[in-house]
């Protein structure tokens, strides 16, 4: 669709999956203005099978065929997911079961096993990613290591939202953003690190050769299917609002990932000891970013409070919180204990007893907890960030639902000391509707979308204040990590 198609009307389907819901929005782009509403939500509920705890891959794509009818006509289709988990095929392209859910216990020790074969530092800078469990690599190594027969079979390896554009289009593909949150990617050759799958006894032939965001892959009925930035993160940052260089940006949703766009990857050991991780953008830059535990602390702990018998939404939980009085216990969001689902609330009681804290005792005393440790450690990965990038950062973007937490918002902007411009709160669906519409030819480049979406969609903007509090508050926080 080019020029001659001006006043045309281009529509084009986003899905986007997150951790506990997936939702389709279907995007009209006419005239150079867009709009765009969300036509099919659907709960995504994991289960335990076999032993594992999988993603239910039938029932999710049972959801995307009834989101695709409910769509009428549309040009292309994408999707984009969370990161590193994946689906193998056998020889003959069928699906070898569902795929293991990142919170799988699985790959509890592969980080130490793995590391006695190829060393942090080596591995690091041969991948880009930080070294956590839940990445692709890890979870390859376990099942190497406890199912070798369904590794065997395997042939083909395909990331979540590949694997949805497979089963509609029966094209298979890899595209270059999920594929960079697996641990195995060169990221300066944009290809599959030879080195890093020789010494984990990978097969080459497992791994599709990446391809780059918004390549166009097959079709899907009459409709075009992009390969969008198949990251979530990736389409969020593809729709902050800005031109600017010298910000940051926070993705804030169940994770929190807080970053800046580089033109090349940081893969130095100092880097590595941070726990930064490079990523591709959906404009071929790096995305170089700390990630954090984000609003699952509020999301799981809602669920322990609604098993007692008490039920919260956010915007209560929000105003509970501004009941508490501010800057007094914290934790350290990204400690293990608050990485598996449960009592929350109780973990959070237990870290600032063993801490020497005061204990938060009511829900608006833990809620106003959880917020304030998100800020700090908001601010400690932008201090990290500049230490490692030397730029002096002008201000926070933060996309995503997060933005609808104001308080969280303003936090953020006295704990960084740092204006926070809030919006869009569909950021990951924007950017994967403006990655469409860019392989359409309907947008030149993501810097045009960005500017539309500056235009088109409401942002608020937080100034800091009680930045001595906050700075005080800062200096606790430090002596607890």
């Amino acid at each position: 669709m080019s020029g001659e198609n001006a006043g045309a009307a281009t529509r084009v389907l986003a899905f986007d999956f997150g951790a506990s819901s997936g939702r389709a929005i279907l995007a009209t782009y006419q005239d150079g203005k867009l709009a765009y509403q969300e036509i099919h939500r659907f709960e995504n509920a994991p289960r335990d099978k076999d032993g594992r705890f999988c993603w239910d891959f039938d029932a999710l794509l049972a959801e995307v065929k009834k989101g695709i009818a409910l769509a009428g006509p549309f040009d292309s289709i994408g999707f984009d997911t969370w990161g590193v988990d994946f689906g193998l095929l056998d020889a003959a392209g069928n699906l070898l079961g569902d795929p293991v859910h990142y919170r799988d216990g699985r790959t509890e020790g592969m980080v130490e096993k793995a590391l006695a074969v190829l060393d942090a530092d080596t591995l690091y800078a041969g991948t880009g990613n930080q070294i956590m469990g839940i990445n692709t690599l890890f979870q390859l190594l376990a099942l190497q290591e406890q199912d070798p027969a369904t590794l065997e079979k395997a042939k083909t390896l395909l990331f979540m939202p590949d694997l949805f554009g497979y089963m509609l289009s029966g094209k298979p593909a890899c595209e270059a953003s999920i594929a960079s949150t697996s641990q195995m990617l060169d990221l300066t050759a944009k290809q599959w690190n030879p080195r890093v799958l020789q010494a984990f006894g990978l097969p080459q032939g497992l791994f599709l050769p990446p391809v780059p965001s918004g390549t166009i892959t097959g079709k899907v009925g009459g409709a075009t299917l992009v390969a969008v930035a198949g990251h979530d993160t990736q389409c969020a940052v593809a729709a902050v609002p800005t031109q600017r260089q010298d910000i940051a940006f926070l993705s804030c949703g169940t994770w929190s990932l807080l970053g800046t766009e580089l033109d090349a990857p940081i893969l130095t050991p100092e880097s590595a000891a941070l726990g930064l991780s490079n990523e591709l953008g959906a404009n071929g830059k790096i995305n170089y970013l700390k990630n954090i535990i984000g609003l699952w602390l509020i999301q799981e702990s809602r669920r322990a409070w609604r098993k007692q018998g008490q039920s919260y939404s956010f915007g209560e939980l929000e105003q509970l919180a501004l009941k508490a009085p501010p800057l007094q216990a914290f934790i350290d969001p990204d400690a293990p204990e608050f990485a598996p689902p449960g009592d929350i609330p109780g973990r959070v009681q237990e870290f600032c007893r063993r801490t020497g804290q005061k204990v938060p005792e009511t829900v608006s005393e833990i809620i106003r907890c959880i917020y304030e440790s998100l800020a700090l450690k908001y601010r400690y990965a932008v201090e990290q960030l500049q230490t490692a990038t030397g730029k002096q950062f002008s201000a926070l973007h933060i996309v995503g639902g997060g933005t609808q937490a104001q308080l969280l918002c303003q936090m953020s902007a006295n704990s960084t000391g740092l204006p926070v411009v809030a919006g869009p709160v569909e950021a990951t669906a924007l950017g994967n509707i403006a990655i469409q519409l860019v392989a359409l030819g309907r947008l030149p480049d993501i810097a045009a979308a960005r500017a539309l979406i500056a235009e088109t969609e409401p942002l608020r903007h937080h100034t800091p204040a009680d930045t001595a509090a906050w700075d005080e508050a800062y200096r606790r926080y430090l002596k607890i990590l």
